[in-house]
């Protein structure tokens, strides 16, 4: 996967047993920390991340509101138990409960709890009305449509909010996060229709859980074989339902699904890349340190190196490739093989800036209002905002799209590159001795299909545009709908780097001339080539791309430690 700087351990607010925040995650005993996953292990289900944490020594690490990040949530999204609340942060979350009810016993005009919502925000909730206008909120706003999500992004949603509240700032109390957290900890999770958002708050996502949370709906166990005991019921209390509305919870958790997701894709590329390279005898002079050095982006640059570092340092003599008997002399290489470097450079580059927005917005209160003490006064007070309109993480995940449908479009290339005879010195598609075999042909059909779902995820969101609840929310940022098409693009891009994997592989076997053990391309080849069906005759290769496909996960975290 993709490398993550950690970040430097620092107190916890308000803790005296001495914990630190390593990563922003509160590690207990002051040493530690949370290691990334590499998105792999057993059992895990391809495109799907990792299921579990794993490692008997791991420290104990709790939420705190302030450092949760993708390894995490992709984590406890895929089934693993979720990190206890940090007691400090549920210190500070009874803290802004109290100004919540000060406010209330004080008469202040606060939307949501003493005003309605959207465009009924400047009518009065009656006295005697208690939290009956807390539960119609949620009732009346639990009217999403569609199917319902899968299980690991609604948990994802739920660990998200839990940590959110966690960082202080809605106003409600600390038994919330806890039910939360108990609810993952259950295997269970509530029906949640996929459409019902536009990147302004997961208003009818949300709504759905605050009903379970109350018992007002019936949760849904994560596995069908779960017999965990239900999590109890709370009661809805005034003023509690905006305050657990008010969150992008659920966009954010598929967000940082995708960026998981495409953190380990992307660290398998130059992998699979670096056996094209081999197997069509390409060039090295596209990654010379010396061209990069002429044109230094740091990205493309780190990106040439990593080809080399797996293809190792002592490369077959000569630059350009060598002339095959009967086939004309390359003096330079098609683009996939040639340009890998200088698409694939700013693919990573827009992931690290996507990792950069979720480390900010997934540890960030922004309920409208935050409920609050002044710092000056002491009194409470309630801080209407538009820290909800994720337009941040909108154009991050735009931006990651159109990257890597650039280099997603090369890997296609290369797929095609090592049907071609000229290239390969081998039978066309890499086709068996049969009469007119067709060989890997339909692969080149599969991953064009794939790769149009990809173009048409690259879409910017962003280019959208609605007007709602009566003129009063003339704008909205659509990062719902990027963060549900970046996950579809992961989908896909796995599966385009599955085909060009199967190929690679054929054509080196076909070859006998894999890159050398010495080698990490040589030690990836080697796992592909112990997985993958040899058989060569013309036959269905969608196991095949399945295969290679789940073998992405591991090639992810290949170093050159052998």
């Amino acid at each position: 996967m993709l490398k993550r700087t950690a970040g430097a351990a620092e107190p916890v607010e308000g803790d005296t047993t001495g914990n630190t925040v390593t990563g922003g995650i509160a590690v207990a005993g002051g040493s530690g920390g949370v290691a990334g996953l590499a998105g792999g292990g057993a059992g895990t289900t391809a495109g799907e991340g990792a299921g579990a944490v794993t490692g008997a020594a791991a420290p104990e690490v709790s939420l705190n509101g302030r450092g949760l990040g993708t390894a995490m949530v992709a984590s406890v999204a895929g089934g693993a138990a979720p990190p206890s609340a940090h007691p400090a942060a549920l210190v500070a979350m009874e803290r802004t409960r109290c100004a919540a009810e000060r406010l209330a016993a004080e008469g202040a005009r606060v939307y949501g709890r003493s005003t309605g919502v959207g465009a009924h925000r400047g009518l009065a909730v009656e006295e005697s009305d208690g939290a009956g206008h807390d539960l119609r909120l949620l009732l009346s706003h639990a009217g999403g449509v569609g199917e319902p999500l899968p299980a690991r992004e609604v948990r994802a949603m739920m660990l998200v909010r839990a940590n959110q509240l966690l960082a202080g700032g809605s106003g409600l109390g600390p038994e919330i996060a806890s039910a939360i957290i108990d609810a993952l900890r259950a295997e269970v999770h509530p029906r949640v229709p996929e459409y019902g958002a536009v990147g302004t708050g997961d208003l009818t996502a949300l709504a759905e859980l605050g009903l379970a949370l109350s018992g007002h709906r019936d949760w849904v166990r994560d596995r069908p074989d779960a017999g965990n005991a239900l999590p109890g019921s709370l009661p809805v209390r005034r003023g509690d339902a905006l305050a657990l509305l008010s969150s992008n919870a659920l966009t954010l958790g598929q967000s940082a699904l995708a960026c998981h997701d495409l953190g380990v894709l992307l660290g398998a590329a130059p992998v699979v890349a670096a056996l094209s390279l081999w197997a069509v005898d390409a060039s090295r002079e596209p990654y010379a340190p010396e061209v990069h050095a002429a044109h230094p982006h740091p990205a493309i640059r780190r990106a040439a190196a990593r080809v080399r570092e797996l293809l190792g340092a002592d490369d077959r003599p000569g630059a350009v490739a060598p002339v095959r008997a009967g086939g004309p002399s390359r003096v330079q290489d098609p683009y996939g093989f040639r340009c890998f470097p200088q698409a694939h450079g700013p693919a990573v580059e827009a992931w690290e800036g996507l990792e950069r927005v979720l480390s900010i917005d997934l540890n960030s209160a922004t309920e409208n209002p935050l409920i609050d003490w002044d710092s000056v006064t002491g009194a409470p007070v309630a801080r209407h905002h538009g820290g909800f309109f994720t337009a941040p993480l909108t154009l991050a995940l735009d931006q990651l799209g159109l990257a890597v449908l650039g280099t997603g479009r090369l890997s296609a290339a290369r797929l095609s590159g090592l049907g071609r005879s000229e290239l390969t010195g081998l039978r066309s598609y890499l086709a068996d001795t049969s009469s007119a075999g067709s060989g890997m042909m339909i692969l080149e059909y599969s991953a064009a299909s794939a790769l149009a779902e990809i173009q048409a995820c690259a879409t910017p969101a962003a280019l959208g545009h609605v007007v709602l609840s009566q003129g009063t929310e003339e704008a909205a940022t659509f990062a719902t709908q990027a963060a549900r098409k970046t996950l579809r693009l992961a989908r896909a891009y796995r599966l385009v780097l599955g085909c060009e994997l199967v190929a690679a592989v054929r054509a080196l076997r076909l070859r006998g001339d894999a890159p050398g053990p010495e080698t990490v391309a040589g030690r990836a080849y080697a796992v592909a080539a112990a997985e993958l069906d040899p058989e060569t005759r013309d036959r269905p290769l969608t196991e095949d791309v399945t295969v290679a496909a789940a073998l992405l996960d591991g090639f992810a975290g290949f170093t050159d430690a052998p």
